[in-house]
């Protein structure tokens, strides 16, 4: 784990050092374009995040393994953590560039809920005291929940918005962005997903934890 960490920090530290130094400002939008460097990433991460939660959630399902369990949870913490990232970080690009910090924009809009949904995800976890009902009820909401991933992924494909459109030479066929600004997005997306990484192994454990210390509660109370 501290290696991932300590590669996720150097990784960090030479993308910042090239976006800041090398890279050279956008035509059109100037040096605020830099922040697509941690927005895109931290929407792939969260959707990555995402659909890990789904798979573990069907298999917890599926097994009935308290593992599967912890790891749903961890991954869609992880997952809300960085759609608010990906939320803030296109807020703050769209007060120069649109003149304003937000718009109930198809994609927007969509993820928004999309964060809200997962953070519903997370209160039913809270509010729910049986282990075994709170496993059933929030894998089965998580995997439904990757619905609205879906959504705000498609969303510029399906709507007119005035969210930009696909921009990365995988959604575009090539040419819509420099290949150097596309290669930042790609290596700062692998620091991103390090760190993430790192995230969900701790949080794994947390769970773990306090799954020993409720079992041990209840053990005691039935003395």
């Amino acid at each position: 784990m501290y290696a991932l960490l300590a590669a996720a920090a150097l990784l960090l530290a030479r993308n910042v050092y090239v976006m800041l130094l090398v890279l050279p400002d956008e035509a059109a939008q100037g040096a605020v374009y830099r922040i697509i460097f941690f927005h895109l990433p931290s929407w792939f991460t969260s959707f990555a995040a995402y659909f890990l939660a789904g798979l573990a959630s069907a298999l917890y399902l599926w097994k009935r393994d308290n593992r599967y369990d912890s790891l749903a949870v961890a991954a869609t913490e992880v997952g809300t953590v960085f759609t608010a990232m990906g939320l803030v970080t296109g807020m703050i690009w769209a007060r120069p560039v649109w003149g304003i910090w937000w718009t109930w924009d198809p994609r927007l809009t969509w993820a928004l809920i999309t964060w809200l949904i997962y953070a519903g995800y997370l209160m039913l976890r809270k509010a729910t005291e049986d282990p075994s009902q709170r496993g059933k009820n929030s894998a089965v909401l998580n995997i439904f929940s990757f619905t609205a991933v879906i959504i705000t992924y498609k969303a510029i494909d399906w709507w007119r918005t005035q969210h930009p459109g696909p921009v990365l030479s995988f959604r575009t066929g090539g040419g819509a962005i420099d290949p150097a600004m596309e290669q930042m997005i790609f290596l700062n997306w692998l620091a991103v997903m390090l760190l993430a990484t790192v995230l969900l192994l701790l949080r794994m454990r947390m769970e773990q934890n306090q799954r020993e210390v409720d079992a041990l509660r209840r053990h005691l109370h039935a003395f």
